[in-house]
């Protein structure tokens, strides 16, 4: 029943205090309406909702990222890898293929919470080659719809002083509703970083 068909105080009164605690205890993987930016990182479930700001950050649709183009930004895609079946054979070969925007840099697990400080370490200097250390330079974020992964890449490069982030919440699957995808490998410089951590 709509709260303008409660016709006793008492029953509107409560109707309304109902409706504001069930959106006060919503969480980013319970409603897409009115996600808050959380101080920090998102270091919760890497898939939910998310907000629909990054302050500091440039939020684009698809049509903003293609106006953005002309400027060759660093496209930075922070999907996470596949992992191989549990229970695959060894014998079994296994070699899933990552799609993504073409020219984008695919830095797999760079936006997660918390990154060990070895790992920021080489995001950031990984993006300071990818720029040339131009922090003005723009760069935009970006992994699947609903992934919290890209808006932390794009929190952690603010952090860092980068001027011109821009960040693409609708991912790889946003910009394949329109365009054709590539065949993406992990950046060999971010894979080797994650090999020296071992």
């Amino acid at each position: 029943m709509a709260l303008t068909r409660l016709r006793h105080p008492t029953l509107q009164v409560a109707a309304a205090g109902l409706a504001a605690l069930l959106l006060a205890a919503a969480t980013p993987a319970d409603s897409p309406v009115n996600v808050p930016e959380p101080e920090g990182y998102w270091t919760g479930p890497p898939r939910g909702y998310t907000p629909p700001t990054l302050k500091g950050a440039t939020v684009l649709d698809l049509a903003g990222l293609e106006a953005l183009l002309p400027e060759k930004p660093v496209l930075l895609d922070v999907v996470l890898e596949e992992r191989r079946p549990a229970g695959l054979p060894a014998d079994r070969p296994w070699s899933p293929t990552h799609r993504s925007i073409p020219d984008a840099v695919w830095m797999p697990g760079a936006g997660g919470a918390p990154l060990p400080p070895e790992r920021e370490k080489a995001f950031l200097s990984r993006v300071e080659a990818l720029t040339g250390g131009d922090r003005s330079k723009p760069v935009v974020t970006f992994c699947r719809p609903e992934c919290w992964g890209s808006w932390n890449a794009g929190k952690r490069l603010l952090q860092a002083g980068y001027r011109r982030v821009y960040w693409f919440p609708s991912g790889v699957e946003g910009w394949q509703d329109a365009h054709e995808t590539a065949v993406a490998k992990p950046d060999p410089a971010w894979a080797a970083s994650a090999g020296a951590d071992r």
